[in-house]
């Protein structure tokens, strides 16, 4: 296919599908941590990426976005969560939610220290240069990360950021907000076929971008 640089798509696919992991893994280390093992028993505390792909969010629909230059987002299988099995159930589902954004804020966080602490001028080992490819690497895993986390920041059930308005709202709120869940998918696409997504998730991404890069 003409004009597309396969080698730059590799790349981002490749920082997805580590980014897509590291998220899953939070959600289900922190639902351990917090009481909750049914993550765990079933594997998902691990960096093994297959234990978390999906065949859709993980592979298909991020190969059609990286092939057509939309904006790469992705998912992998969400991680099981028994809320009964928590200490303090609101709370600590909350904080299993904020996990995986926060995960993913970490990353961009350490892709742009590695960034910043690469030299000037190019590094070889070898005949190989190596610069350009490792500042590649680091610009996309800054890029992906930030907008991983603030995608599943917006505040619609079953995103993270829906699952953790829900535990801040006193009681009530909080029942009538997780009423919107059943349509938080339709509510998702609506967002995104109206052109909406990139009002409400562009600017705390370049606000992010901008201290990181």
């Amino acid at each position: 296919m003409p004009g597309l640089d396969f080698g730059q798509i590799f790349i981002a696919l490749l920082v997805l599908l580590f980014s897509l992991t590291i998220h899953e893994m939070a959600h289900a280390w922190t639902a351990d941590r917090l009481g909750d093992p049914t993550a765990r028993l079933l594997g998902r505390v691990s960096l093994n990426p297959v234990v978390h792909i999906d065949p859709i969010g993980t592979v298909l629909f991020p190969l059609f976005a990286a092939v057509s230059g939309v904006p790469l987002i992705g998912w992998a299988k969400p991680v099981p969560v028994r809320v009964e099995n928590l200490r303090h159930r609101r709370r600590d589902f909350m904080l299993v939610a904020a996990a995986g954004p926060a995960s993913n804020l970490v990353l961009a966080t350490a892709a742009s220290v590695a960034l910043r602490l690469m030299p000037v001028s190019p590094g070889n080992i070898g005949d190989l240069d190596v610069s350009g490819p490792l500042a590649v690497l680091a610009m996309r895993a800054i890029e992906i990360n930030v907008l991983l986390a603030v995608f599943n920041m917006i505040p619609i059930p079953p995103l993270d950021g829906g699952n953790v308005l829900g535990g801040v709202l006193p009681g009530r709120f909080a029942t009538a907000f997780d009423s919107l869940r059943p349509y938080g998918v339709v509510l998702i696409y609506a967002l995104m076929f109206t052109g909406m997504l990139a009002v409400v998730v562009g600017p705390p991404y370049y606000f992010l971008l901008s201290w990181l890069r």
